[in-house]
């Protein structure tokens, strides 16, 4: 899932809610969810421990190629266009995808974020939310060979 959409089109505000105690319980019970930003002016992106972590890279800052290299590789292209159009026009975005770890095991990655202040060539942000699902799957050959 790739997703892209400006930001400028009217859109009517959700009605709001405040979730109750279980439904956060329930959220931090199946995932765990964690902000990053990105600074358009320089290309950094700023990731929190578990971004970091999970992410395979020693500093929480990188650019963008550092971050999607362990991206599955059916959707590093994808992810780096809907970054690249983000990174252009004001927008709010989403995508999934899994992160490949060293183990062979796969984290799927959910992320939703929001590009603003692009009025000026070079600069601009961004900002988002990381959901690593509290499980990881298998790779194929490790499932195959499990049958």
């Amino acid at each position: 899932m790739f997703k892209i959409a400006r930001s400028g089109i009217f859109q009517p505000p959700l009605p709001s809610f405040a979730p109750d105690e279980a439904g956060r319980d329930m959220l931090g019970q199946l995932c765990v969810a964690e902000s990053w930003s990105g600074d358009l002016s320089n290309g950094l992106f700023k990731l929190g421990e578990m971004a970091t972590s999970t992410h395979g890279l020693q500093h929480a800052e990188c650019g963008l190629l550092n971050l999607v290299r362990c991206y599955d590789a059916a959707d590093r292209n994808h992810v780096l266009a809907l970054f690249e159009q983000a990174a252009t026009n004001s927008s709010s975005f989403c995508f999934s995808t899994t992160i490949v770890m060293a183990s062979g095991q796969k984290q799927p990655l959910f992320c939703i974020g929001e590009s603003f202040g692009l009025e000026q060539r070079y600069s601009g942000s961004m900002l988002g939310v990381f959901f690593f699902p509290r499980f990881q799957v298998d790779s194929k050959n490790q499932i195959l060979n499990r049958q």
